[in-house]
């Protein structure tokens, strides 16, 4: 079901019911859901173009389309086609198909190039050359390859083709494997990560363990204050809030990521 609310409709619907915004990048758009604990409320496409990734604070949003960056109500920043964005602490960061990576300032200042930029997030951009962290105006290479996502803020971790990371003394291998997806709270205290072999919750630092879900095919994971969050490419959301998942389909399809906006 569609409600197709307008974003100040849903803020307060969210401000009502102490809910959070899930904010979910698909081909038909962008969609804004209302996640109170572990069940989903009001939710719709609230910005209708293709959406390759989101990423928020408490209070701002940027998206990633195949033509800009957009911010704040869908405006345009002119930076051109976007494969991800983040944010690193309040400062937006994009990088572009071509691996350009850029800070928004007053405008849009380029750090430098990686190649295959696949995520960004607290001032690490993982892309196939590796994990770059943003160093003043340039970016620093800080090693791995085959980098799929990553998590820069607390303690970083890196989903890579041959196994799931943590930066403590140099990169240390936790598991093993192919990993797409990693994510962890605002406190570092919980994480997840996709891999070949399905979703894993870590349980102690270097420690991971498998986690059953009723549907396969998850795509991004991320974290309210009271649950764990994650979206399939076919339009599920998932929540635990820790009597197990609960699902919603959305009806959309070609989902890439999430993000929670508190």
């Amino acid at each position: 079901m569609d409600y197709d609310l307008t974003i100040d409709e849903k803020r307060v619907y969210a401000d009502r019911t102490g809910a959070d915004e899930v904010l979910i990048a698909a081909e038909q758009g962008l969609v804004v859901a209302s996640l109170s604990d572990d069940r989903v409320g009001e939710f719709g496409i609230d910005h209708r173009a293709a959406v390759r990734d989101v990423a928020a604070t408490a209070d701002r949003r940027a998206v990633a389309t195949e033509s800009d960056v957009l911010v704040g109500d869908y405006d345009p920043t002119d930076f051109g086609p976007a494969a991800a964005v983040g944010f690193d602490g309040e400062t937006l960061l994009a990088a572009a198909p071509d691996g350009r990576v850029a800070r928004l300032d007053d405008t849009w200042t380029t750090l430098g190039e990686v190649d295959t930029p696949r995520a960004v997030d607290g001032g690490m951009i993982a892309a196939e050359s590796g994990v770059h962290q943003v160093v003043d105006d340039g970016l620093r290479s800080v090693g791995l390859g085959g980098v799929y996502d990553v998590h820069g803020r607390g303690m970083p971790l890196a989903a890579t083709d041959d196994g799931l990371y943590r930066l403590g003394n140099g990169w240390m291998d936790d598991v093993s494997g192919s990993f797409s997806v990693v994510g962890a709270d605002a406190d570092d205290d919980r994480a997840h990560a996709v891999g070949e072999a399905g979703l894993f919750a870590r349980v102690a630092v270097g420690d991971w363990r498998p986690v059953e879900t009723p549907v396969d095919g998850i795509v991004d994971v991320a974290f309210t204050g009271m649950a764990a969050v994650a979206v399939t490419a076919d339009g599920t959301l998932l929540a635990d809030a820790g009597d197990g998942w609960r699902t919603r389909e959305l009806g959309v399809t070609g989902v890439s990521r999430l993000a929670v906006q508190t």
